[in-house]
């Protein structure tokens, strides 16, 4: 029986980053993410669903939604399976928490903050190069130079990340370790080096849920591995039906080339059509 939860269920990446109590878990991840870059001290959960403008809009809702003391808003997600559109439906919902910042009124000026994105994907990211860190910013397409800090996208493709404890040498390569590996483990590594995770430790006891935690946890488990069982059923038979396609047209192609091979050989149309089952517009265009 596992030890510790599993983040990449609904309840478990909610109790991990997504608890006022333990938003210093949240804030020392995204302090890693973003090292030499940002230091974040505080944070702010926001209601994760916004509310539409006007009647008739898409409400969105996000896994995590905060804000940082300086008012840059960060939005965390975990995904477990690819969707379509995956790449689009994360610009919306960026522009979407842009947009929202404008404000009533003739006094203000566009002063945006920054919207950060950070999407956990326990996939692999089609059409992009596999790596663990995809960081999109907006850039001048010849000299690449920022164009703007306002709008920011991190996709981090967790089956790209192999290495081993011993291999972790950066706190940000620690915490995704963890993550990846949480429900396998049996003692939580790198806490003599981080107090963090000694934090994180109890939180993510199993033993320590309450009895209310451990039936929503529990039920978040089941619809985990319900997916993970439609995906795996929709891959063989996408790779099933991909098969019988290729021997299909094998077979077709095959049946070609003895056509033209019997129409070279001056066999009657009727024939070449009894022989491999091609009809005689086929047959001529050999």
């Amino acid at each position: 029986m596992a030890k510790f939860i599993n983040p990449f269920t609904d309840v478990g990446f909610k109790k991990i980053f997504g608890q006022e109590v333990s938003k210093d878990l949240l804030i020392d991840f995204l302090n890693d993410l973003l090292v030499d870059e940002k230091s974040i001290t505080d944070i702010t959960f926001l209601d994760k669903e916004i509310l539409p403008e006007y009647m008739g809009d898409r409400g969105v809702i996000y896994d995590i939604y905060c804000t940082t003391e300086n008012g840059e808003q960060f939005i965390v997600e975990m995904q477990n399976r690819q969707q379509v559109n995956f790449r689009e439906r994360a610009l919306y919902y960026l522009s979407h928490a842009v947009s929202r910042q404008g404000e009533k009124g003739a006094d203000w000026r566009f002063n945006l903050k920054a919207v950060y994105g950070v999407f956990f994907m326990n996939f692999r990211l089609e059409n992009m190069p596999h790596k663990l860190r995809t960081d999109i910013v907006l850039s001048d397409r010849d000299t690449h130079e920022q164009f703007s800090d306002k709008l920011r996208f991190i996709f981090i493709e967790l089956p790209s990340f192999t290495k081993e404890e011993a291999e972790c040498v950066t706190d940000f390569d620690r915490w995704i370790y963890v993550l990846k590996n949480m429900e396998t483990l049996n003692r939580m590594p790198f806490k003599a080096r981080k107090s963090v995770f000694e934090k994180l430790e109890k939180i993510v006891d199993i033993a320590s849920l309450s009895k209310e935690e451990r039936v929503k946890y529990d039920e978040s488990i089941k619809v985990y591995r319900d997916s993970l069982v439609t995906m795996e059923f929709a891959e063989q038979k996408g790779r099933a039906e991909g098969l019988a396609e290729g021997m299909a047209k094998g077979k077709a192609e095959e049946r070609r080339i003895i056509a033209g091979q019997l129409k070279r050989m001056g066999m009657s149309f009727d024939a070449i059509r009894e022989v491999t089952g091609l009809s005689d517009s086929e047959i001529d265009a050999l």
